[in-house]
């Protein structure tokens, strides 16, 4: 179990991390907790470390990975925004559309995504589902895909939840991500480049990370929201 200010830490790091693809600084943390030096920092990180909930990384500056969340921060409300709610009944196909800031829009559900072992690319049209455009992130072409499997079930994502994309061919690291590898396989995973590979992370222990030449992967979408049906 975690200390009040541990788990504030692990959040604050977590959320950073989603936002920036890298932790905060120690200043930055002790800020955050309102804490007088950065002393009290390394000992919450310490905790951390030794509950296994994140890890350092070795002669790196800022190198702090989170391996897993409580359960407390799991239910709080990791990263994209959920929604719930059923499936539309299928409709005629219509392409993509550019999103708008506020209102309820439809963005097209172009089949399933895996979140295990990659599945045959995505590319067509199934039905249409409607999201609230505070979920779409800016100005652009979204689309949404059914999960299939359970190899981001530490990330909030379900097997049969519902992914909101924002297509897009490029990513920050540690963000989860659309990717199509060799053209032929698309799968949901955390993106991280090291240098000209290019890793694909689960977030399941059962689940290996991948880890490939750049030139075989490409970035098809961002996560930015999630829908389940309860």
């Amino acid at each position: 179990m975690l200390t009040r200010k541990q788990l504030d830490l692990l959040e604050f790091i977590h959320k950073r991390m989603q936002r920036d693809g890298v932790p905060p600084s120690f200043d930055e943390m002790k800020e955050a907790l309102d804490l007088r030096s950065k002393s009290g920092i390394h000992r919450l990180i310490t905790a951390l470390e030794e509950r296994g909930f994140i890890r350092r990384l070795a002669h790196r500056a800022r190198a702090i990975e989170i391996v897993r969340l409580p359960e407390a921060l799991e239910t709080k409300g990791f990263r994209p925004m959920v929604i719930a709610g059923d499936a539309p009944p299928p409709g005629p196909p219509r392409g993509a559309m550019d999103v708008e800031a506020a209102g309820a829009l439809e963005v097209p559900l172009m089949g399933r995504i895996a979140a295990g072992t990659p599945i045959e690319a995505i590319s067509h049209v199934s039905h249409h589902v409607a999201v609230p455009g505070s979920m779409l992130s800016g100005r652009g072409r979204h689309y949404a895909l059914e999960v299939k499997g359970d190899s981001m079930i530490e990330a909030g994502i379900n097997d049969g939840d519902v992914v909101v994309i924002r297509e897009q061919d490029n990513a920050e690291n540690g963000e989860i991500v659309v990717a199509l590898v060799d053209d032929q396989e698309a799968t949901l995973k955390r993106f991280r480049r090291k240098g000209d590979m290019i890793a694909l992370e689960a977030a399941n222990p059962a689940h290996e990370t991948r880890i490939l030449p750049s030139d075989r992967v490409r970035v098809q979408g961002r996560l930015v929201g999630l829908i389940r049906s309860y």
